[in-house]
């Protein structure tokens, strides 16, 4: 058996200072950063999801952003929906553009056949805010915003619905990052 001075002495093959190190550094980690609410400010519990403003030619938009906002945002930042009157946050925004129908062409061969697949892409725009009612501070803002998504010809709604849900997680991830 083999003989350690006290101070190096191990623990399952780990030493015990460092492990006293380690088990500081979590507890300290711990404390520090705040679990709550998603990367919000810990006051901030609830929210309002304002429609969007819908400066495009799609009614259809709005609703559907809405939607999507609701289901992700909720879930993703830690917080609970509530009237604008009640809500620690307010969201807010306009849908800027929604460009439809940008061809992406793919082609290929098979065996002596040429075969077309024709793909296209849309694009999505909107300035979003959320802003902390209590303080009136901006928690996170983006003016031209973009998501896309693609599709195959005639099912614009498959690319329509991988653009909102870029929008959305890019909202959430910027509404965290700011904290």
């Amino acid at each position: 058996m083999t003989r350690f001075p006290n101070s190096i002495r191990t623990y399952g093959g780990v030493r015990r200072s460092a492990l006293a190190g380690l088990l500081l550094v979590l507890n300290t980690g711990c404390w520090i950063y705040n679990f709550h609410g998603g990367g919000l400010p810990a006051d901030v519990k609830s929210m309002a999801i304002l429609p969007f403003d819908n400066q495009t030619p799609n009614p259809d938009l709005q609703q559907q952003l809405l939607d999507e906002m609701r289901k992700t945002l909720e879930s993703r930042l830690g917080v609970h929906e509530a009237s604008e009157d009640q809500a620690d946050a307010i969201v807010s925004g306009t849908i800027v553009r929604y460009d439809i129908d940008i061809p992406i062409g793919y082609s290929a061969t098979t065996g002596n056949q040429p075969v077309t697949g024709t793909r296209r892409k849309l694009e999505l725009v909107v300035d979003v805010s959320i802003v902390d009612q209590k303080t009136g501070k901006t928690l996170f803002k983006r003016q031209g915003m973009v998501a896309d998504g693609e599709y195959a010809e005639r099912a614009e709604s498959d690319g329509r619905g991988q653009a909102l849900k870029k929008l959305v997680s890019d909202m959430v991830e910027g509404a965290q990052s700011q904290w």
